[in-house]
């Protein structure tokens, strides 16, 4: 396990402001905190027919863990644990699942971490924008699906076989050494596919290692100049030094390369 302290929280997945009622009976175990997380969250795409309020749906830009807890609370003040139908959860997108799931297990102690990336899963040949956590089990990081736990995508969803989540690093090496084609890795139902998505994630993926989670649709730095293909070969030389740090995991290295200027979150999008 790398030195960066993964158990205690970071900006977005602190929890302290969390009545302590509402977080007893949350399970002591990994794969009970992602269960459960699930259940605390719907997906935009799983509200048809729940006839939710157009205000509802504000709860998908919530940045702050303590905040989507709070949306949850308001629709139901029970402890965490009680389960709740899907129009009394908050709506969120797979990183909303994946960075509660994150507080969860660091409130408990266990070392987690959110990883931004695509899925390769979910349509055949594509990888598909996506979160999931990570948690250290054992000696490795065990990287596990929150959105998608109780279903049967994949054998074991609790811990995703090596090769079906590519993080933001990991998919840019891969097109990098020409293993895999850029033009199918993007965002469903979106034409943003290519390259720079790929770059994107690349970029919230250092920040999630840094235990800064960012919105899937936030940009920093040169991400725009790079959406809009204004970027050039500098610029992928820094993606390739991302997928390069990322993938030794090397906490002086991480938190290096995140300290310049186009890759640290400004403190302006964390408030």
């Amino acid at each position: 396990m790398t030195g960066i302290d993964y158990t205690t929280p970071g900006p977005l997945t602190d929890l302290s402001a969390v009545p302590p009622a509402a977080l007893t009976g949350v399970p002591a175990d990994a794969e009970g905190i992602i269960r459960l997380a699930h259940t605390l969250i719907v997906h935009p795409s799983e509200t048809s027919g729940l006839d939710l309020p157009e205000e509802r749906f504000a709860d998908n830009q919530l940045r702050h863990a303590d905040r989507i807890v709070a949306a949850v609370l308001r629709l139901e003040d029970d402890p965490l644990h009680v389960p709740r139908p899907a129009p009394r959860r908050a709506v969120g997108t797979c990183r909303n699942f994946t960075v509660l799931a994150c507080a969860l297990l660091r409130w408990r102690g266990i070392p987690a971490r959110a990883r931004c990336g695509f899925g390769t899963y979910f349509q055949p040949g594509q990888g598909l924008d996506h979160w999931v956590v990570e948690h250290h089990r054992d000696g490795r990081w065990v990287r596990s699906e929150v959105q998608f736990v109780a279903a049967t995508l994949v054998p074991h969803p609790e811990d995703l076989a090596d090769g079906l989540f590519l993080t933001g690093g990991e998919a840019w090496a891969a097109w990098r050494e020409g293993r895999i084609d850029a033009a199918r890795f993007g965002v469903p139902g979106t034409e943003n596919f290519g390259p720079a998505e790929i770059q994107g994630n690349a970029v919230r993926d250092l920040a999630a290692l840094n235990k800064v989670e960012m919105l899937p649709w936030d940009e920093w730095g040169r991400m725009d100049a790079a959406y809009k293909g204004e970027t050039g070969a500098d610029y992928d030389e820094l993606m390739d030094r991302i997928a390069k740090v990322a993938a030794g995991d090397d906490p002086a290295d991480v938190t290096g390369l995140y300290s310049e200027p186009d890759l640290k979150v400004p403190e302006a999008l964390l408030r």
